[in-house]
Formats: structure tokens, sequence, C-alpha cells
């Protein structure tokens, strides 16, 4: 059994619990995500994609995508955290927690979710890092568990 048999399966199920608690904040806990939690978690998704059929075809490439595709995950989630900490501007509409930013179309649009989730606005923390930063740091993580993988799969 090669390390690649057991660090890829483990990079999947970390980017699974990672939006499981994502869904979990949001429907068991009731914290609407903004835009950039709801971006942060494509990363993901494509990891675990991208990761099952590294596993599946034996695929140096694709595990190594799996990892770029966490790599782009850690970068939004540190963007988000730089919007969180006031250190640059969030996407137009999602951050400043004013309904000012938004125009009179989107204010009536009855098909758009209720409530204005503001990307600055930190919703929840644990030991002082946001959920956008542990899941930057987690993405991180599991970035280099990919990249292990890659490197320990034996193309043939």
């Amino acid at each position: 059994m090669t390390k690649f048999s057991y660090v890829a399966p483990t990079a999947i199920a970390g980017s699974i619990i990672l939006l499981a608690a994502a869904l979990g904040f949001q429907y068991m806990a009731g914290l609407a995500p903004c835009q950039l939690c709801i971006w942060q978690r494509w990363p993901h998704v494509a990891a675990i994609a991208i990761g099952a059929a590294a596993i599946a075809f034996r695929r140096r490439e694709l595990a190594w995508l799996a990892g770029v595709s966490l790599v782009v995950g850690t970068a939004i989630a540190m963007y988000h955290v730089g919007v969180e900490q006031d250190i640059w501007p969030g996407p137009a509409g999602c951050s400043g927690g004013s309904l000012e930013s938004l125009t009179a179309a989107q204010l009536l649009d009855m098909t758009a979710p209720p409530g204005v989730v503001a990307c600055d606005v930190i919703a929840w923390q644990f030991s002082g890092l946001s959920m956008a930063a542990w899941n930057g740091l987690l993405s991180l993580a599991l970035a280099l568990l990919w990249i292990q993988a890659a490197r320990n799969l034996r193309t043939g």
C-alpha cells in the first residue's frame, strides 16, 4: 500500500468535513453565508471531484489539480479575512452591512435570498479566528496533503 492510498482519501475527507461544517453552520446554527463564504465552498467541491478521479485513475496530474483547487480556496479565504479586517474592500453589494450599496432593483428583487449578509462582518470565531481564517488554514493544510499525494503517486 502506497502513501497515496491513504493521503488522498484523507484530503477528500477533510474537504467533505469542511463543507459539512459550513452547511451545519448555515442550516443548523442559522448563520447565513455571504457571497465570499459561498465562493470558498467551490474549491472543496472541485477537490472532492478531482481527487476522487485521481484515486480512481491513479493520475498524478489530477492529484496536483486537486491541490491547486485548494490553493485557490486558501486565496479566497484569505481575501475574505482581509475584507473582514478592513484591509481591503469586498465585492460590491457584499460589504459595509448597508443597504446603500444596493440598487433599487436589488432591493425589490423577490427572488433574492432574505436579508443582506455582509462579507465584512465576522459571524462566528473560535480562538480569535473567523470561519474564513479557519477555512483558509485548513484549506492550505489539505492542499499540502494533495501535493504529498501527488508526489507519492507513482505513474506507470
